[in-house]
């Protein structure tokens, strides 16, 4: 084949089947000129099979072997002409530019790709009319190639590193895996391209920024301070007024605020009589409208003796209150054995055991109180949840096997649907045979719920009251390495039945009057009442 180049400022080629017949008379005529488009990209390659080819150019007149002798494949590639290619079509076309070390690694990665190689030769210079012939086997296949510039890349810093440990976190544990519809690990890229991570104050805002769209109240970032807190008060103590608060579950029309889900027995904000159901509308001045839970829960801690303002919305009534903030006993249960006095030997002895939260002590209190219960010879539980707005989901679990002998306590699901299953086989179960009666209202939140459900759905217990929180989500902490912590949605549950209770809650399987008391001490009273609502209320019957 002969390739011919005009002057024109992008060459033509003329293809002839002269290497099929060396003597044939079409050389001798007046070849057929063949337009190439000229393309401005990066390396012209000429891929060819043959087993000898000879260049000739303006400088150099010479024999090269392209295989060897025997005809086997082993294939030496014409590297020598494309410097020369290189500096001839830059300076006089200006149409290409060939990196010739570049080319060189190309052309040695692709000898293994078959039987097609690349060889590129050029005149040193071009004049009106550059002659350029090969002698080819069998065809010359004429390709481009473009140059792909590599992504730069950049040495994380210490703040970087902290951000994807926080991404990871998110990335290996959050409940929903299409991450609110969005491509997570663009994000992670654009936020370290994007986002001011210089000290550890930015790197905090980067990670925040990006929990936010994730839009769950539920997951959020908290700095070491907060983590600690957190952790004290799930051990058993806290320093604040005794109030556990949450989002409204229902939009009503009333005045935007926090509501409340309970408040400690015997704590600031109890002894001031804020109740459940309340909404707070204000803490020291500053309105709850657009304040996320835990601004406020970390507003309404501080040190024993300080004092904080709370505006208060209590049915129609508005209050404004001074609250001294003071150690708050996270003791967990409260028991008492009440006697009901009737005719006869076989009064009814039923055991109150008060549960205010799951904290680490939780479990280990409940059985500690059935057993001192029993040893009156108790002959029925009531198990009050009212106000307990949860705590550690473990310790649901672990006080769902003290009462049940058998059965799935909760379905733990993801957007794919269920991923775990938590059940008992009855080897923890302490109390399986007496009658049990559950109480609960709008109070009852989280870990709570996970009990009375599992109590219910297994006909373990009957359920006195209203419906509960409806909070369907469970939480895990996770600790970050600089001290600083993620309270991360890891999965939301669903009952033995299959009812997921989130924002709806667990319905009771009978109501409660208003006035039934909350406390050991005046529910003993009431039951030894005989003109009392506790006695028109058949807590034991289904």
């Amino acid at each position: 084949m002969e390739v011919f180049a005009t002057s024109a400022s992008c060459p033509h080629f003329l293809v002839s089947k002269f290497h099929r017949n060396p003597n044939s008379a079409s050389i001798k005529t007046t070849p057929q000129v063949l337009k190439w488009k000229c393309l401005p990209l990066g390396v012209v390659e000429a891929r060819a099979k043959c087993s000898l080819m000879r260049a000739r150019t303006g400088s150099v007149k010479r024999t090269m072997c392209y295989g060897r002798s025997d005809g086997s494949s082993k294939h030496n590639l014409l590297l020598g002409p494309i410097r020369r290619l290189n500096q001839s079509l830059v300076s006089q076309c200006g149409l290409f530019s060939a990196s010739y070390s570049k080319l060189k690694e190309k052309l040695k990665l692709r000898r293994r790709a078959g039987s097609l190689h690349k060889v590129i030769n050029c005149p040193e210079k071009f004049r009106q009319h550059v002659f350029v012939r090969f002698v080819v086997g069998v065809m010359v296949v004429m390709s481009v190639s473009v140059s792909v510039s590599k992504v730069p890349s950049w040495a994380l810093t210490e703040e970087n590193l902290l951000f994807l440990e926080a991404w990871r976190m998110i990335d290996r544990s959050y409940v929903d895996k299409s991450f609110n519809g969005q491509s997570w690990f663009r994000y992670r890229e654009n936020a370290l391209r994007n986002e001011p991570m210089n000290n550890r104050e930015e790197t905090y805002t980067a990670i925040k920024k990006m929990l936010a769209t994730l839009e769950d109240p539920f997951t959020r970032f908290l700095e070491p301070e907060k983590f600690k807190s957190l952790r004290s008060g799930t051990q058993g103590a806290l320093t604040g007024v005794g109030l556990s608060i949450g989002y409204p579950t229902k939009f009503d029309g009333s005045s935007a605020g926090l509501v409340v889900i309970s408040a400690a027995p015997g704590g600031p904000a109890n002894r001031a009589g804020i109740l459940s159901g309340d909404v707070i509308l204000a803490i020291d001045d500053t309105s709850t409208e657009t304040m996320g839970i835990y601004d406020a829960a970390e507003r309404l801690q501080g040190s024993e003796g300080s004092s904080v303002k709370l505006t208060v919305l209590s049915g129609p009534e508005i209050k404004h209150l001074d609250l001294v903030r003071e150690k708050v006993s996270l003791n967990p249960v409260k028991s008492r054995l009440c006697v009901v006095p009737q005719s006869g030997k076989d009064s009814p002895r039923i055991g109150y055991i008060k549960l205010t939260t799951f904290n680490q002590n939780a479990s280990g209190a409940v059985k500690e109180a059935i057993k001192t219960l029993r040893d009156n010879n108790v002959n029925a539980f009531v198990l009050d949840l009212r106000d307990n707005s949860g705590g550690s989901f473990p310790e649901g679990i672990e006080i769902a096997k003290i009462w049940l002998d058998k059965g799935v306590i909760v379905y733990i699901c993801d957007s794919r649907g269920v991923r775990d299953i938590y059940d008992t086989d009855g080897s923890q179960a302490v109390a399986t045979k007496e009658p049990l009666a559950v109480l609960v209202n709008k109070g009852t939140a989280s870990a709570s719920e996970i009990l009375a459900g599992a109590l219910k759905d297994n006909n373990r217990a009957v359920l006195f009251g209203e419906p509960t929180f409806g909070k369907g989500k469970i939480q895990s902490v996770f600790e970050l390495s600089d001290g600083s912590g993620l309270a991360v949605t890891v999965a939301r549950y669903e009952t033995p039945a299959h009812t997921d209770i989130d924002k709806v809650g667990v319905i009771p399987d009978h109501p409660l009057p208003t006035s039934f008391p909350k406390d050991a001490d005046s529910f003993c009273k009431c039951l030894q009442d005989p003109a009392s609502t506790c006695n028109k209320v058949e807590l034991f019957a289904r």
